[in-house]
This record gives structure tokens, C-alpha cells and sequence, in this order.
């Protein structure tokens, strides 16, 4: 008998209530996502379950790497059971990591899988898997309807000329599968490939920047984009002649910490005020430190799991960042995630100054992200935001993920949610008020979501 019973994670009888009356039937808005979109719309088949649950899955090449799996059987050139087969060994052992629950979870929910993977019976789990794939259901736009998903984000390059979005609505796939600005490549001035990237767009000079962005969220926003992402490594605020500081990296000069801020700060505040115009959301994922192992980085480039939190201060600049936003072409609705969760009651206080009617929670705490993204994780988030804030009106959970068998994670969240509201009522900090504890679950769960982003 497997872990995953009805009431897993549901410590009280209120928690299991309110889940299974309020949490366990909603349907799903994943807001923030990885899956590719040439994937859905051309309904991919995976060759077998090695390519599902491992494939792009850096959380678990990760835990491999620690367990002392050796790289041939995680990335590299092994063959697909041997590498399903040192997951089923390792995961035993992951007591405490999510990644045992969610395991448990994916192959309870896609599979009917009821027993803990191990490697005794890893050959048997492995071809019951493979034979499901092949039946109807289990392609890639299957997998999402069985998941009970109504709208998926992906995350995508201004560039991107959105044909696989456009591909499945003028073919009628009944969940919305929308288009997420993401100008990185164009934002982020110290990386490697930024000139390249602009002269392959045909961009010469700062004017010219702002006009492809500008001409690409319009485009974005014909094709169903209701949100931008960001990557802010780090937080950095300055004044100046952004103009020239591209002009000066054009040119092949090098450019100081200072002058990358400039930039930054001049063409995410331009871009603030575009969303800002389009009742869009901006996200900011503050803090991640990305390809630390520079040697594997040369293996296997990026998105490989060598990334960590890091822990730079970011309370000033960000102010600075969030009030010149508000004060220049304006501050839309804004999203902040953190990856390191020493930043949790930052964020969660910075949010409150810029807080405006009448949209409820139109400056968000965003869930446990990435590194957080685990029982502890979320519940130190929603704690934060209750605290400092309104968590009735939080826009709830998303999966940041590349699997398609990633949806689970949000019942992880629900039950957790449901289990820490069902202690405050239990502990009698809040009163067991069915109705506007089913509107609160409902809302974090789905509703909130809908409205906030205007689904």
C-alpha cells in the first residue's frame, strides 16, 4: 500500500473537510510554466517512462548526483531503464524531499501506481508505465486534460512567433495554452549573447530596442498574453543614459556593474509601464545563481541543476525599483518571488507599500518557488503573506515545471494549505466558518488566479 491515501497531509479532521469539500475539485491555472509549447500542440508521445518522469527533470539529476549516481545513468549516454532503475534505487532513500511525494503522486494519478518505488520493483513499474503511454490519453495535450487544467502559461522569447499557441486554439484544445512574455535575452545586458541577440533582431541602438519590445507585446497580447516574467539574478537600481550604455555595448566596450543597472533599470521600467497599459502582470524571480559548476555548465549548458539561491540584499533597490515604476509610465500588477526564503517577510512587507484598490491583491507574495517548493517552503510563504498581509487573496500555486506530469504538485499545495487552515481553526484561532473558509480555498486555489490575471 502506497503513501498516497485519501487523507495524506491532512493531520485533523477540519484539514481533511475543507480539502476534500472545498480544495480536492478545482480545476488548475498554471500561471508560470515551462512545458514547451511545440510539445502540446504537436500532442507528443513519450517513447517510455524514463523520458516522463527524468527527462529535463534537474530536481531529480540533483538528488541522483547526491545519492552518487554517476552522470552516465542521470544525463548521460546509459541506456532509458538503466537510468529509470537508479532513480527507483536512490528514491527510497529521499525521506523529508519532496520529490518522494511527488513521485508518489505521479504515478498514483497517471498510473494507479499504490506501491513506493524501489528498485525490487522498478522493471515491473517501469513496463506498466511504458504500456499506458502508448494508450489513449497519454499524449501530451491527454496528459493536461486528465490533469483537469484550464489554462497553461508557457514561458516564451519576444521572438517567438507564438505558432504552436496559435496551432492549438485555431484547433479547438479546450485548455487555454497562452504565450508568457519573457525579454530576458533583451534585459539582461551582462550576459553572454546579448549583442548577438538584438543585432539577430535587427537592433541597433536604444529606440530601436523599445520598439521591438513594444511591437512583440502587442503581438503577445493578440495571441492571449496576460503575463511577463523576469529573471533578476540581481536587484539593482540607477539613474542614467541608458541609450548610451547600449551604444557603448554595441561597440564592444565593457561595461561597469553600474552601467548594467542603468540599463536594467530604464528598460524594465519602460516595460512596467507597457504592462501597466495592458492590465498585465509583471513577475520578478529574485535570486537565483545560476551555473555555479562552470565545467559541467560547459557539458550540459544550462537549466542542468547546478543553480543555487543566492543571498544578496535586495530590500533597497528593489524599493527603488517598485517606486520608479509607480512614479514613471506605472506600476502594473507585480508578482515577487524569492529564492531565497530569508526574503519572505521582505517582500511580503514591500508588497503592502504599493498595494492599490480597487484591485485585491494587486502586489502579490509568490508561492514557494524552486528551492521552496516543498512542504516547509510553502508554508513559511503563506505564513509570511498571513502575516503581513491578506493570504485570502493570494493567487495560489503554479508549477515552474517542465514535466508534464508536474500538475500533482498542485493538490501537494492544496493539501498543505488546507491542513495549515484547518490547524488555525482547530488551535481556535479562527473560527470554523465553512462558508468563508470555502471562499478562501476556493480563491487561493483557482478563483484568485482567474480574476488577477483576467482569464
Amino acid at each position: 500500500m502506497g503513501i498516497i491515501q485519501e487523507n495524506f497531509m491532512l493531520r485533523t479532521k477540519t484539514a481533511q473537510e475543507l480539502y476534500h469539500t472545498y480544495a480536492e475539485g478545482m480545476p488548475i491555472i498554471d500561471y508560470h510554466c515551462h512545458l514547451s509549447p511545440a510539445m502540446i500542440a504537436e500532442d507528443y508521445r513519450f517513447r517510455n517512462a524514463t523520458e516522463l518522469f527524468l527527462g529535463g527533470d534537474h530536481y531529480k539529476w540533483r538528488a541522483l548526483r547526491s545519492a552518487g549516481i554517476e552522470e552516465e545513468r542521470i544525463t548521460g549516454g546509459a541506456d532509458d531503464y538503466a537510468k529509470f532503475e537508479a532513480f527507483a534505487t536512490v528514491l527510497p532513500g529521499l525521506i523529508g524531499n519532496p520529490l518522494y511525494h511527488w513521485t508518489a503522486l505521479e504515478l498514483k494519478r497517471y498510473f494507479d501506481v499504490d506501491e513506493p518505488l524501489c528498485a525490487a520493483n522498478a522493471r515491473r513499474i517501469y513496463e506498466a508505465c511504458n504500456a499506458r503511454l502508448g494508450e489513449e490519453g497519454y499524449s501530451a495535450r491527454g496528459l493536461i486534460l486528465r490533469s483537469h487544467v484550464k489554462v497553461v502559461c508557457t514561458t516564451d522569447d519576444p521572438a517567438d512567433d507564438l505558432a504552436h499557441h496559435r496551432r492549438l486554439r485555431e484547433e479547438g484544445f479546450p485548455v487555454r495554452v497562452l504565450p508568457t512574455f519573457r525579454p530576458d535575452r533583451a534585459v539582461n545586458i551582462e550576459k553572454d549573447g546579448f549583442a548577438d541577440y538584438l543585432q539577430g533582431q535587427g537592433i541597433g541602438n536604444y529606440a530601436e530596442l523599445l520598439s521591438f519590445l513594444d511591437r512583440r507585446l502587442s503581438y503577445f497580447c493578440e495571441n492571449g498574453c496576460r503575463v511577463s516574467d523576469h529573471s533578476l539574478e540581481h536587484v539593482a537600481y540607477a539613474k542614467g543614459d541608458a541609450a548610451e550604455v547600449l551604444r557603448r555595448k554595441l561597440s564592444g566596450e565593457a561595461l561597469t556593474a553600474e552601467d548594467e543597472a542603468v540599463y536594467r533599470t530604464a528598460v524594465l521600467t519602460h516595460l512596467a509601464g507597457a504592462y501597466a497599459k495592458r492590465d498585465m502582470v509583471m513577475q520578478l524571480h529574485i535570486g537565483a545563481m545560476r551555473n555555479n559548476n562552470t565545467r559541467m555548465f560547459g557539458r550540459l549548458g544550462a537549466d542542468s541543476g547546478y543553480d543555487s539561491m543566492n543571498d544578496e540584499a535586495i530590500a533597497a533597490p528593489l524599493s527603488a525599483l517598485l517606486d520608479g515604476f509607480a512614479c514613471a509610465e506605472g506600476l502594473p500588477k507585480v508578482i515577487l518571488y524569492s529564492l531565497n526564503p530569508k526574503d519572505n517577510y521582505t517582500l511580503g512587507s514591500m508588497i503592502g507599500n504599493f498595494q492599490e484598490g480597487p484591485i485585491a491583491g494587486r502586489m502579490q507574495l509568490g508561492s514557494g518557488w524552486w528551492f521552496n517548493d516543498n512542504r516547509d517552503g510553502m508554508e513559511a510563504q503563506m505564513k509570511a503573506l498571513a502575516n503581513l498581509g491578506v493570504l485570502s487573496r493570494f493567487v495560489g500555486m503554479l508549477t515552474d515545471s517542465r514535466s508534464l506530469v508536474s500538475y500533482p504538485r498542485h493538490e501537494y499545495f492544496r493539501r498543505i494549505l488546507c491542513n495549515l487552515l484547518g490547524e488555525w481553526v482547530e488551535n481556535g484561532e479562527y473560527p470554523d466558518d465553512r462558508a468563508a473558509l470555502g471562499r478562501m480555498i476556493r480563491g487561493i486555489c483557482y478563483e484568485n488566479a482567474e480574476q488577477y490575471f483576467g482569464f
